[in-house]
């Protein structure tokens, strides 16, 4: 029995007329590369984000060698379109300069990416100043962030009398709870309450953890002080006390000075982890990297996943973080993001690179600027006066009929547009619109951030989705949307 060779592949490619010649250019490097065939349909309208599934199943026509439909990516659900054709009908990206990535030019990652085996400790400062309410809704927040236990911060010098009423609150609330205290008291209440954990163990107070009866951190006397450390972890062995060893991470600027030959404060306080990890090598251990993000005048994102990478390759497996100055106030998010990315990388032997887009979110991982020639066939091409923003090059362009205004100033240009005879369009509400588009032209062009017109900026995991305020506009859409309810 002789198999009937597969047909080749064949993408039909539908767009509409401003955006053809440059899905063109795109498509036929990428039909080169990949091999396969093509079709480009322009059907009768002029923004592809225009069209829905109802106004495309009244005009589209396949042609009969095609294997598969890809349609621009603001269509929306194409399971009526689908219902028409036996073959498969997707959804592109909704910029065709993403067309490279969406066909698997760049690396993707596998299955598994997604798994970690670092456990995220949020600590919240002063807990015991909060009223329970509030505690609550702290505490159910950094869990739902990617939190995995909630440390509850004392106050040095002022014994917290609620605190078992507190850890049992969490507790009710299937929260595993860790106490971050030196008094043996408040470790004691805790634990009694049902907190799993008790942070820190030294010399000061290890011989009352062998009756609290849960894990413990244990930690030197003094940071530079490993003696004392491994004494503790002993201790602690002899008496059957589950632990997890900190060596404490210093900060930036403090601890020892370097000397000839000696690297001191936190250089050295990294060493210290990996001299612990090497002695004591099947011993659980925890960083406290929060001791370096709230002490850095700088995004805590990077910070927290070099300092991720460093323990996923220690084996170091559990991590406190906290988000008490501004700069950190995601630290939780970004940690359990990091801990995927970090665990994905080192485990598959590959850089962490191209495979988590939501810790990067001051600048784009890379910018799509249109030819200058681009710019200017759309420019002729364009038949109405709907305005057409974009930025790059540290220009920001408006185009519709007959008009291309660029500059860099936003205030300058949108006085030459007003001074444009098809700018009796523009009422108070289009003005707001403009202005606000043109403020987020501003802001890509000063991070280096890609612009699209009524999509919202990407901040990595910090994004904030906008509705289509341009498209909602149009009459046209309007009723495109009434069509294809």
């Amino acid at each position: 029995m002789n198999d009937a060779p597969a047909p080749q592949r064949h993408i039909h490619f539908v767009t509409g007329k401003l955006a053809a010649p440059a899905l063109r250019s795109v498509v036929q490097d990428l039909a080169q590369r990949l091999a396969f065939q093509f079709t480009i349909e322009v059907l009768p309208i002029t923004v592809a984000a225009l069209m829905t599934p109802a106004w495309i199943k009244r005009r589209w026509n396949l042609p009969r060698e095609a294997t598969e439909v890809l349609l621009p990516g603001y269509v929306g659900d194409p399971i009526e379109l689908q219902q028409d054709t036996a073959i498969p009908v997707r959804l592109g990206p909704k910029d065709l300069r993403e067309l490279p990535e969406y066909f698997g030019s760049s690396r993707h990652t596998r299955d598994d990416y997604g798994r970690f085996d670092i456990r995220i400790l949020a600590e919240i400062n002063h807990a015991n100043r909060l009223p329970m309410d509030a505690l609550l809704a702290r505490a159910q927040q950094a869990i739902d962030d990617g939190a995995d236990i909630i440390d509850l911060g004392c106050s040095p010098g002022q014994q917290w009398r609620d605190v078992a009423l507190a850890v049992r609150g969490l507790r009710e609330k299937n929260i595993a709870v860790s106490i971050d205290t030196f008094d043996a008291w408040e470790a004691e209440q805790a634990t009694r309450a049902g907190a799993q954990l008790v942070l820190s163990v030294n010399s000061s107070n290890r011989e009352a953890a062998k009756d609290w009866g849960c894990e413990v951190v244990s930690i030197p006397d003094t940071p530079d002080d490993l003696a004392s450390l491994e004494a503790t972890v002993a201790y602690l062995d002899r008496h059957g006390v589950a632990q997890r060893i900190d060596p404490i991470l210093e900060p930036i600027g403090v601890g020892g000075a370097c000397r000839r030959g000696q690297s001191g404060g936190f250089t050295a306080s990294l060493l210290r982890y990996a001299a612990v990890r090497r002695r004591f090598p099947d011993h659980e251990m925890m960083m406290g990297i929060g001791n370096l993000t709230e002490l850095t005048d700088v995004d805590s994102a990077g910070v927290n996943v070099i300092l991720l990478g460093i323990c996923q390759e220690l084996g170091i497996r559990s991590v406190l973080t906290t988000e008490v100055i501004n700069w950190a106030r995601s630290a939780v998010r970004e940690c359990d993001l990091g801990r995927r990315l970090v665990h994905y990388a080192i485990g598959h032997r590959v850089p962490p690179k191209r495979l988590e887009p939501g810790l990067v979110m001051l600048r784009d991982p890379r910018l799509r600027p249109y030819p200058a020639e681009a710019l200017r066939e759309l420019a002729e091409q364009i038949k109405d006066n709907n305005y057409r923003l974009f930025a790059q090059e540290n220009q920001i362009h408006v185009l519709a009929a007959d008009l291309h205004l660029s500059g860099e100033d936003p205030f300058a240009l949108f006085a030459r547009l007003l001074a444009q005879p098809q700018a009796d369009n523009i009422d108070r509400g289009h003005a707001f619109y403009l202005g606000y588009e043109m403020a987020k032209a501003v802001t890509a062009l000063t991070l280096g951030k890609q612009y699209e017109q009524d999509e919202a900026l990407s901040w990595g995991l910090l994004t904030r989705p906008e509705d289509h305020q341009r498209l909602a506009r149009t009459p046209r859409h309007r009723q495109r949307r009434k069509d294809s309810s």
